[in-house]
C-alpha cells in the first residue's frame, strides 16, 4: 500500500470503537511503520529495500509487544488498550504491505519479501506503475470506506 495506511487505521479505530486518543494510537500504529522512510530516502541514500528495516519486520513487533504488553499489563494496565491498538495498527499495517508491497514474515531465517501481487514495472516512474495496476483499486476502496465513515460521523 502507497496512500491506504491512514485510512486503514482509521477503520481499525472505528472499528474497535476508538475515540480520542485510543483512535490516535490506532491510526499512528497503522502509519508508524514507514517512519522508516526519513532514514531510507535521508539517510540511507535508497541503499535497500525499507521493508527490511526492523519497522516491517513481523518478528521484532512480536517480541516487542508481546514484551510492552506483558510489562505494561503489571505496571500500568491503564496504558494496555493504547499499546494494543497501536499493535494492531502495526500489524494491519505490515498486513497489507504484504498484499503488493513485500514484507518478510519468515524474517530472521530469511529476508525474502512476501507479496501476494507483483505490480510490473509498464510505467516510467515505479509510482505511476503502482496507481495505474488494478492492485491499487483496494487501496482506493479503503479510502472510499473511511471517507464515507468520516463524513457520516461528522453529519449525524
Amino acid at each position: 500500500m502507497i496512500t491506504a495506511h491512514l485510512p486503514s487505521g482509521y477503520l481499525l479505530g472505528r472499528g474497535i470503537r476508538a475515540r480520542g486518543w485510543l483512535m490516535g494510537a490506532a491510526v499512528l500504529g497503522a502509519v508508524f511503520p514507514d517512519f522508516d522512510l526519513i532514514w531510507f530516502y535521508g539517510v540511507d541514500g535508497r541503499a535497500f529495500h525499507h521493508h527490511l528495516y526492523w519497522v516491517h519486520m513481523p518478528a521484532f513487533w512480536l517480541v516487542t509487544g508481546a514484551a510492552l504488553l506483558t510489562v505494561l499489563r503489571l505496571a500500568a494496565p491503564g496504558a494496555l488498550p493504547f499499546a494494543a491498538a497501536f499493535l494492531a495498527g502495526v500489524a494491519l499495517h505490515l498486513v497489507l504491505d504484504t498484499f503488493a508491497g513485500g514484507i518478510a514474515w519468515a524474517w530472521p531465517v530469511s529476508n525474502h519479501l512476501t507479496t501476494l501481487v507483483a505490480v510490473p514495472a509498464t510505467q516510467s516512474h515505479w509510482l505511476l506503475s503502482f496507481i495505474l495496476h488494478w492492485s491499487f483499486l483496494p487501496e482506493l476502496a479503503i479510502w472510499a470506506a473511511a471517507l464515507f465513515l468520516f463524513f457520516k460521523r461528522k453529519l449525524s
